[in-house]
């Protein structure tokens, strides 16, 4: 609930990925060695244990991967999500930008007592508190700006982010209190692009991205070409495994020190408590409660984490030489991590374990069948006719359609959706999916900054359809470099269509009706 209302999410500028009929060769480099499970000291039946609890839990995966000694013992994409595709990281995102603000430290272009105001002396407002002239960078990083409420829902509707932000009141002594800022990253790196020069995405590749192999990236930024910061960074499973084995190592990555070991001592520790006047057993059972470091948070077990909304996670275990990685969709991130340490933290073992292939071979059948389910292939076909070709004519709404076009063709359904600047062909699978890549932007919690969405290459998609017993054609939409689906539901009453869409992440409230009529 915490990100619901403090995180904005916009689009992300998505890199072009390769289609399902391409699948077999969308594989990543192999950068990270595999292993066997038990020959790095790790259960199969502990990683199976955990794949079916999740299977039965509400919450939904699309990959994991698990590294034990710097190997990769476990990997899996939950089919329609891939291996080659990149998935957004949401706040995940402010652990990369902290590690921009690490290298500019240790290059000597800031200091963490640096105060905030003196990068953007000509953004200031007219009277500059006290609290305000006192905000260091060291308070931005571990999220004690001293804002309350989180300004991250108004500020990016604004023209300037930066000058917006320094006139949000400061009403907390900073340092002093904890309370989650996504506009706080933010400036986090547009300080990084002023003293470098860079935005954070471009400043990174030389000194992060590309020593780890981490390429076919992007990030989202503002109106004036700064990094997002607090969201809108993309990777694959297997870049974010590898930047949590970078900090795992101390900063080391194949025998160099890519990032100072001192910097990833202070970026993974403690620096504030979330809520202090919790009980101490109301914070033993919260991974949220364990204490918050730099754009980082402490969990259970002696681990820390980046941190994403709805599941993205690297989970970084000293203690268990281990690293997790994980992208999901659920409305209860606590559950999840309860899955982790319940089956996968057990099943670190000291030393090797003897080998059964067997049991290997039962977790690798398991990993390559792992798969969400499209919609159900249906006897009621026929229906189709009613729909097929018909142009209707929708009434005003949010989005803008001005109309929808339904045609059915070989177990394909094409919905073509026509706004004011562009045409939309989507297409869905009969009980299967299909894929494809659309400009259509999918379901966010904030539609803002529209005039930074234009220049976006297309979404990696996948669709599938199925009838309903009520005679209601169900349409899912996956945006697979996100964690969202949209479902369009659609009935038909006569003349007049009745369509439904629906954002996972909310459908009780996320949907929007439109109606429209059978034109010409």
């Amino acid at each position: 609930m915490r990100y619901l209302l403090t995180i904005l999410l916009i689009n992300s500028v998505l890199a072009f990925a390769q289609e399902r009929g391409q699948a077999q060769s969308d594989k990543l480099p192999e950068n990270l060695t595999r292993s066997l499970p038990e020959k790095e000291g790790v259960s199969s039946q502990g990683i199976l244990d955990f794949l079916n609890a999740a299977a039965l839990s509400k919450n939904e995966f699309h990959s994991i991967m698990i590294l034990r000694h710097g190997k990769v013992v476990a990997e899996g994409w939950w089919n329609p999500y891939r291996a080659g595709l990149s998935h957004t990281l949401y706040s995940c995102s402010k652990s990369f930008t902290a590690t921009a603000i690490g290298f500019s430290w240790s290059e000597h272009l800031l200091n963490l007592s640096d105060k905030v105001i003196s990068f953007f002396p000509d953004q200031l407002p007219a009277t500059v508190s006290p609290w305000l002239a006192g905000l260091t960078v060291k308070d931005v990083l571990m999220m004690s700006d001293g804002m309350e409420p989180d300004p991250t829902t108004v500020i990016p509707a604004k023209a300037n982010w930066i000058r917006e932000f320094l006139a949000t009141p400061i009403v907390h002594e900073p340092g002093t209190t904890f309370l989650y800022n996504s506009m706080g990253t933010y400036m986090l790196s547009a300080i990084v692009q002023k003293v470098t020069g860079k935005t954070v995405l471009d400043y990174l590749g030389p000194r992060l991205f590309d020593p780890l192999g981490i390429n076919g990236i992007d990030w989202e930024t503002d109106p004036h070409g700064i990094n997002t910061g607090g969201w809108g960074l993309r990777l694959k499973t297997e870049d974010m495994a590898k930047f949590g084995e970078l900090f795992l190592q101390k900063g080391q990555w194949k025998g160099k020190q890519i990032l100072p070991s001192e910097w990833v001592e202070q970026a993974s520790t403690l620096k504030i408590i979330q809520h202090p006047a919790y009980s101490q057993a109301k914070r033993d059972s919260s991974d949220w409660e364990q204490g918050y470091c730099y754009q980082m948070w402490r969990c259970r077990h002696n681990a820390f984490r980046g941190d994403g909304a709805f599941g993205q996670y690297i989970i970084v275990m000293p203690d268990e030489d281990a690293v997790i990685a994980i992208t999901s969709e659920t409305g209860n991130m606590q559950d999840e991590l309860n899955l982790v340490w319940k089956y996968l933290l057990p099943a670190f073992q000291k030393g090797s374990l003897p080998a059964d292939p067997g049991l290997d071979t039962k977790l690798k059948e398991k990993l390559a069948s792992l798969s969400l389910d499209p919609e159900k292939k249906s006897d009621l076909e026929s229906m189709e006719a009613t729909l097929n070709d018909k142009v209707f004519l929708l009434d005003s709404n949010s989005k803008k359609m001005k109309s929808a076009i339904f045609h059915f063709e070989k177990g394909i359904c094409t919905l073509t959706i026509k706004t004011d600047t562009a045409d939309y062909d989507l297409k869905f699978g009969s009980g299967n999916w299909v894929y494809g890549r659309t400009t259509m932007h999918g379901p966010y919690l904030v539609e803002t900054a529209q005039g930074n969405l234009q220049h976006l290459p297309p979404f990696e998609i996948a669709g599938s359809y199925g009838w309903k017993e009520d005679k209601t054609l169900e349409l899912e939409l996956r945006f697979i470099q996100s964690p969202h689906t949209e479902t369009i539901r659609c009935r038909l009453e006569g003349q007049k269509l009745n369509m439904e869409l629906i954002k996972s992440f909310s459908p009780d409230k996320g949907h929007l009706i439109v109606q429209g009529n059978a034109g010409n």
